[in-house]
């Protein structure tokens, strides 16, 4: 049996609250952007963690070795597409204008583009690495 005052369960207090004032939980989707949020902006860690060592080290990931010939710009790249996942994650999940919104997410579409098409040039760029990888 759920909890009728827990906030995060949405109890059936909570429910109530909901119904009877239109600002509760379910409505403003609370619980569902969290959801949303935390994967999102943990993927983004992980892809801004790849790039510093990219961009610091030259080292790229173990699958990636034998694609990037240009590591430090393949990490400039995995740096921008972790800003855009950021950027996306604030204008999609927190901001609540519809204007701003919109034009926030549409302009986090196209840093993620640019991101990504920086990595391919990483890809495609540089010189043949050879050994493993690393500096």
């Amino acid at each position: 049996m759920r909890d009728a005052g827990n906030l995060w369960t949405g109890g059936a207090v909570g429910a109530m609250i909901t119904l009877a004032s239109g600002v509760g939980l379910a409505r403003r989707g609370g619980i569902m952007k969290l959801y949303l949020a935390i994967p999102l902006v943990l993927l983004a860690l992980l892809v801004a963690a790849s790039g510093v060592a990219a961009v610091a080290r030259g080292w790229v990931l173990p699958m990636n070795r034998r694609h990037v010939r240009g590591p430090h710009l393949y990490g400039w790249g995995q740096l921008v597409v972790a800003f855009a996942l950021c950027w996306q994650a604030v204008f999609g999940l927190v901001i609540s204008d519809s204007d701003t919104r919109l034009w926030g997410t549409l302009t986090g579409n196209v840093i993620l583009v640019v991101g990504i098409i920086v990595m391919t040039v990483g890809q495609l760029a540089g010189g043949n690495r050879e050994g493993n990888g690393t500096p």
